[in-house]
């Protein structure tokens, strides 16, 4: 599927990648896995940009006792391929620990765990892989009056890069939400700043912390800061009268199953918002049960010994916040009387949610060939390909920011193995339509036809040309 170079023009991949979070390691991942089992001809030369310096998932998140919300086998490849060498199950096997999570009765591992398992997965895979690579630019190559390739400028600190593609396959993630007008600083922090930011207060002794939000990463933080500084008083800003228990049940959990994203993308634009309205208890703005009871527990036994430090401002919303000299003054008023209380703390926590990257602002003059529903989203074709002027014939796949035509379940974890093989066979299939008799190339260090590695070794074997 890959193309020679005629004179100086740089060499074509299959499948480029930008970002390198775990949608687009689980795509690597495919790819290798379909690379070992065909033929040369067959194989698709693939590479990927990250620019972070490592592979890194919300590490401002890894609370020591944070547990995931999916279960462990919806992890990078079990729903695609069970009998993957990349599972889960094989990492905790080559980390010595398969018994002891089997004998620990639980679906959903400790969000450090999981975190530790995608740094596994991504280091079988990192010769597919530029770190300390981000992508500038996205230009397209036109020839007789269609778009035959993409041309991606990347940037390292060799200077800028070029690359050219048949696909792009984005995945560049979420980016943090703030409330308008406020922007993250030492003393605003959002969530995800959270574990890099705190470490910078201890000796200081703050006396209080204000946690905006009802979601579970807010509930998290609550609990997480109420027990990392014990001299602290804890205020956690909501506009309901408590926090909502996520709907994990077995009906409920349909949502994300694999049809649901066919059922989603074949329904009208009326039931795909009644279904959004129906089913956004499972993963928006709702915390897990047991946390939930924990925190009750705590402040009643607080209560009860006169010493309060759990503070619940709720069916409330923060209306101001400024910055002091020594911390931030924060004004909280009630939904109900409109009263305003102000409170000096040591650091406002926002756990005010993402929004998914914008796809289009990469793409550049390439944005202006991709198409736009009604209400100005972009238009995605059931195998994650943006929508495009028919004379542009590169495939530009998205991970992510698909609500609006897949569903819930579209961009989350839990769908993350049986997405990548959907793109995969899409690329697969276009590359065999296309009935490209062209000499294939293989560029350094990407697309390598490696045998998967087995359980418990560290990594790909490298230089396996197969």
């Amino acid at each position: 599927m890959a193309q020679a170079r005629p004179g100086d023009a740089p060499l074509t991949h299959d499948l480029l990648g930008i970002g390198f979070g775990p949608s687009n390691v689980a795509m690597a991942i495919a790819v290798g896995e379909h690379n070992a089992r065909v033929g040369r001809p067959e194989t698709v030369t693939a590479h990927f940009f990250e620019q972070q310096p490592r592979f890194g998932w919300h590490r401002g998140m890894l609370i020591d006792d944070a547990t995931m919300q999916v279960s462990f086998l919806k992890d990078l490849v079990t729903l695609r391929n069970p009998a993957s060498e990349y599972s889960f199950l094989c990492y905790l096997k080559s980390r010595g620990r398969l018994i002891d999570f089997i004998n620990h009765k639980n679906f959903f591992p400790l969000r450090v765990e999981f975190h530790d398992y995608f740094e596994w997965a991504a280091g079988q895979v990192d010769d597919a892989v530029s770190y300390g690579h981000e992508v500038v630019g996205v230009a397209p190559v036109v020839r007789h009056g269609t778009v035959e390739h993409l041309d991606v400028t990347v940037r390292s600190g060799e200077g800028l890069g070029l690359h050219r593609a048949r696909n792009l396959v984005i995945g560049t993630g979420l980016r943090p939400r703030m409330p308008d007008g406020i922007e993250r600083t030492d003393r605003l922090w959002h969530t995800c700043d959270l574990l890099a930011k705190v470490d910078a207060l201890e000796g200081s002794a703050p006396s209080r912390f204000i946690v905006v939000g009802a979601g579970q990463s807010a509930a998290e933080n609550v609990a997480y800061l109420h027990r990392r500084f014990p001299g602290a008083e804890i205020c956690a800003v909501f506009s309901r009268y408590g926090y909502s228990p996520a709907d994990d049940s077995g009906f409920a959990n349909r949502i994300f199953d694999p049809e649901a994203v066919d059922d989603f993308f074949a329904a009208p634009e009326d039931v795909k918002r009644r279904l959004m309205d129906y089913h956004r208890n499972t993963n928006y703005s709702v915390v897990d049960i047991d946390l939930i009871d924990d925190l009750y527990r705590q402040m009643y036994q607080e209560r009860v010994l006169g010493t309060e430090r759990l503070r619940f401002l709720n069916v409330s919303r923060l209306t101001g916040v400024t910055q002091t000299a020594g911390g931030v003054r924060a004004t909280v008023q009630s939904l109900v009387t409109r009263e305003e209380t102000v409170l000096d703390a040591d650091v406002v926590v926002f756990a005010t949610g993402y929004r998914p990257a914008d796809p289009l602002a990469l793409l550049g003059e390439v944005a202006d060939r991709c198409l736009t529903d009604a209400e100005g989203r972009l238009r995605v074709e059931r195998d994650y390909r943006v929508a495009t002027e028919p004379e542009l014939r590169c495939g530009i796949y998205v991970q992510g920011g698909t609500e609006h035509t897949h569903g819930i379940t579209s961009s989350l974890l839990s769908n993350t193995a049986v997405r990548v093989g959907e793109i995969l066979d899409s690329v697969l299939d276009r590359g065999r339509k296309s009935g490209s008799d062209e000499v294939r190339t293989v560029a350094d260090g990407a697309g390598r036809n490696s045998a998967p590695v087995r359980c418990g070794r560290p990594r790909i074997p490298r230089g396996n040309e197969g």
